[in-house]
């Protein structure tokens, strides 16, 4: 069976990590370059086996999970070290290995000159290993620790250059962000061995409609903690402020953090668990208001930086932000297909952004470039491909991925999930417009000691083949022809709900405790949505209009008339608000940070220097001083000797 060689596939990442961090410094850089893209490619080939071998899976047998050993067995508990081989996985280990090889090949030109070389793909390539385990594993606890492994990796590249102070504090922040979700997370696990009994996948899913009440308390209380610990790992509200200040890190980093690996995990994960969402309606708006308030305020943001790497972040912030208003819809092959596309043109843009830093001389600030296109000729098209694509314009594959989400937060939300998501699609198109003019366009602002030239073959190849899917992804969801969306068809076994027996389970549970209740209106509504093509028709050609609004407002304030921006934010509370970011940090470093900093200081001071050490020093001192009382009795002369005998003789028989 072609499914046994799944165990490969993470190998190969911890393979090279192992290598290149035990043997990389004597290697020389090129046998670096060689096994950090060629483990991570070995993986890509793999997977791309178990993909073709999938598609002659028959059809309503249980997919193939590979046990390698037993992990740990207590009484009736068991969780096995294995990997479950499935149309969602399989999704996410494409996207992993496939787009994680393509920013390996782009690093070796980008961090060649670094004498660290072999370090940054010893912890590359064990951040790929850490995102399989994650996406491939068969229960909580095999994600759970893909989970935290891929929070690890990020601390480490995101503080690649120690040597920096900021970079050595954004890799803290985002180590302590994303531990609070973790936590939460790890709350839900526990939550689900209560109600379960186990943490196997296919176990817990199989058993939700006989175990769980729709809209019960455990069924909120499990998915709200999942849920938050989603929002950490992928930077939703409130805990988005670790992403951006991750930019400290190598720009292949942002790339692979952002499109291929960890911001992925908090969607891959709600959709994974879509079995306890579908239970839990409470929770499904709260993660639809999250996410469409997300998109939009991350939205905002990005349109007032000037880093460029920065614009990109609280881009994916935003962007993330669509996939879970689909999740909070019950859209899941919506966020999934957007999650798909977003890999594609966030790598090309994030990459893109890279070449420009590369041939800059390391300026990432867009007020000091401008008229670069000539420059980066290569660079360019890519991103203004993948610019068009995120911008959600026909046919690129953005414009698929996030009309599909559109149409579900409107036909399966509301029309409040659905205002958030067209404000965020039209101020999406806006500001990575004003950055691809900014940077590509206009008279030139780059200082005169700055030689700005493209990047070599080994970067610009990958731009190129990226492009080309941001271009052609949405081939994989094409809309209204009935059978012609690939990926629904091919997730749709692992999606599929049955909502009635659910329902009517509840129903059952409830009554054995005397409540009576009825999920006909629920189950009618779930079941009996009509798809109607001229309304989705319309959407679409509303959303594009939207985009192209936004595309020509980024033209009219930064090429026809690129006075207009200071008359119309100068002096302006409200801009100054949203340039500096909410004032979030602020408010987090003054409720949270602060606190724990004088508390700590506190506690050293007074707890520890004056009560631990005090009573240690204390007892030292006591025992000193009785020492020093009792040496006066050593005199060494024996005549004081037998005055004590004689003494205690006389007073013990005085006593007696």
């Amino acid at each position: 069976m072609l499914f046994k060689l799944a165990w490969l596939i993470p190998l190969f990442p911890l393979i090279g990590s192992i290598i290149n961090g035990v043997f990389g410094l004597k290697l020389g850089k090129d046998k670096v370059s060689w096994i950090a893209c060629g483990f991570p490619a070995m993986s890509f080939f793999v997977t791309v086996i178990l993909w073709v071998a999938l598609f002659f899976h028959p059809e309503g047998q249980a997919y193939p999970e590979q046990i390698l050993w037993t992990w740990m067995a207590a009484g009736d508990f068991t969780v096995e070290f294995g990997f479950q081989i499935d149309p969602l996985s399989m999704v996410m280990m494409l996207v992993v290995t496939g787009v994680g090889t393509i920013i390996h090949i782009f690093s070796i030109g980008y961090m060649y000159e670094e004498y660290s070389y072999y370090r940054y793909f010893s912890y590359l390539n064990l951040f790929l290993f850490s995102m399989l385990i994650l996406v491939m594993g068969n229960n909580f606890l095999m994600m759970f620790i893909g989970w935290e492994g891929v929070g690890v990796c990020s601390y480490f590249l995101i503080g690649y250059y120690f040597e920096k102070k900021s970079a050595c504090d954004a890799s803290v922040k985002a180590f302590v962000v994303n531990r609070v979700g973790d936590f939460a997370f790890l709350l839900g696990v526990f939550y689900i061995f209560h109600e379960f009994g186990t943490i196997d996948f296919t176990s817990v899913f199989n058993a939700v409609p006989s175990t769980l009440v729709y809209n019960s308390e455990a069924a909120t209380l499990i998915t709200m903690f999942l849920f938050i610990g989603a929002t950490g790992k992928s930077a939703q509200i409130p805990l988005y402020t670790w992403l951006p200040d991750a930019m400290e890190g190598p720009t292949p980093v942002s790339a692979l953090i952002h499109a291929a690996t960890m911001v992925t995990a908090g969607v891959y994960m709600v959709v994974r668990c879509n079995a306890l969402f579908n239970m839990a309606p409470i929770t499904m708006m709260v993660i639809a208001l999250v996410g469409g308030g997300t998109a939009l305020f991350a939205a905002t943001i990005g349109c007032t930086q000037y880093d460029i790497k920065r614009v990109l972040a609280y881009s994916t912030v935003s962007q993330i932000g669509y996939m879970f208003l689909a999740c909070g819809v019950g859209a899941y092959t919506a966020a999934i297909f957007h999650l798909v596309t977003h890999a594609f043109f966030k790598a090309c843009l994030f990459l893109g952004s890279g070449s420009v830093i590369h041939g800059m001389h390391h300026e990432q600030d867009i007020r000091k470039m401008g008229g670069l296109k000539d420059h980066f000729p290569i660079t360019y098209v890519t991103f203004l491909v993948s610019t068009i694509a995120i911008a959600g314009i026909f046919p690129f594959s953005g414009f698929f991925s996030k009309d599909e989400i559109l149409y579900h937060a409107l036909m399966d939300g509301n029309v409040i999930y659905w205002g958030m998501g067209v404000a965020g699609a039209f101020i999406t198109a806006f500001y990575m417009f004003r950055l691809v003019f900014l940077t590509f366009h206009g008279p030139s602002r780059v200082d005169p000691h700055v030689h700005p030239h493209e990047s070599p073959k080994v970067m610009t190849l990958p731009l190129i083949v990226l492009a080309g899917l941001a271009l052609g992804g949405g081939l994989l969801g094409l809309p209204l022809i009935h059978g012609w969306h690939i990926l629904h068809n091919f997730l749709e076994p692992v999606l599929s709900f049955d909502f009635a027996t659910a329902l009517h389970n509840s129903e059952v549970m409830q009554a054995e405790h005397g409540h009576h209740v009825t999920y006909a209106e629920i189950l009618h509504e779930k079941t009996h949505s009509e798809h109607n093509v001229w309304l989705e028709i319309f959407l679409m050609i509303f959303s594009m209009g939207v985009a192209l609004a936004g595309i020509f407002l980024a033209y009219l304030f930064y090429i026809k008339r690129p006075e207009l921006p200071d008359e119309y934010t100068k002096g302006q509370w409200g801009y100054d608000l949203v340039k500096n970011k909410y004032l979030v940090d602020e408010a987090y470093d003054a409720i949270f940070v602060q606190p724990t900093v004088k508390g700590s200081y506190l506690l050293w001071k007074e707890g520890d220097a004056k009560g631990v050490d005090g009573a240690v020093n204390g007892v030292a001192q006591t025992i000193g001083w009785f020492s020093k009382q009792a040496r006066e009795f050593q005199s060494g002369f024996v005549r004081n000797y037998a005055m004590f005998m004689v003494v205690g003789f006389i007073l013990l028989l005085i006593l007696i």
